[in-house]
């Protein structure tokens, strides 16, 4: 059986380079075999979380706007991916605010086991990353069966597709391919 994977690119830029990213990553998990689904969180409405958790209840939140749907397939899906841009040392704020209404996960019997981050940044340095990459961690602990499974960071990048040829998409690709 195909593992179904759910890839969020959450730029607000039309091409941007974590979504080529995430492009990348989505042919290597056709190409083994796996049902592959992209959505880009760009043009969507995703309000806040308002810490009601009327969610842990009812199993999906009060707010109907494009993330509850979003959160009911991220429910359903074996591999999780997040393709974001690196905005101040940290992941996007369209990212955070998913991970944050993905709250009714917490509650259900989610099928992810396996989590992937792939991110770039106009600076370089691996430590630019480290925080996107713990904030994603601090997510992932509180899904006692999923685990962070890898991570893809392509730095040095700021111009549309700048990243095309780049060492990070075909590691994106591979990584990808790698799933079984």
């Amino acid at each position: 059986m195909s593992k179904k994977v759910l890839i969020l690119s959450t730029s607000p830029r039309k091409g941007s380079n974590s979504e080529a990213l995430a492009g990348a990553f989505a042919k290597g998990a056709e190409e083994s075999g796996c049902t592959v689904e992209q959505i880009s969180l760009r043009g969507k409405s995703i309000g806040f979380c308002q810490g009601c958790f009327a969610c842990q209840k009812l199993g999906r939140c009060v707010i109907r706007d494009d993330a509850d749907a979003i959160e009911q397939k991220m429910e359903q899906a074996d591999v999780l991916v997040f393709a974001t841009p690196i905005y101040y040392y940290e992941m996007s704020g369209q990212m955070k605010t998913m991970l944050d209404r993905g709250n009714p996960l917490y509650v259900s019997d989610y099928r992810f086991r396996d989590v992937y981050l792939l991110a770039t940044a106009a600076e370089d340095g691996e430590e630019v990353f480290q925080r996107a990459k713990s904030g994603l961690e601090g997510w992932i602990e509180c899904f006692e069966k999923a685990r962070l499974a890898g991570c893809v960071f392509g730095g040095g990048v700021t111009a549309v597709n700048e990243i095309s040829g780049s060492a990070a998409l075909e590691q994106a690709y591979q990584m990808g391919k790698e799933i079984r």
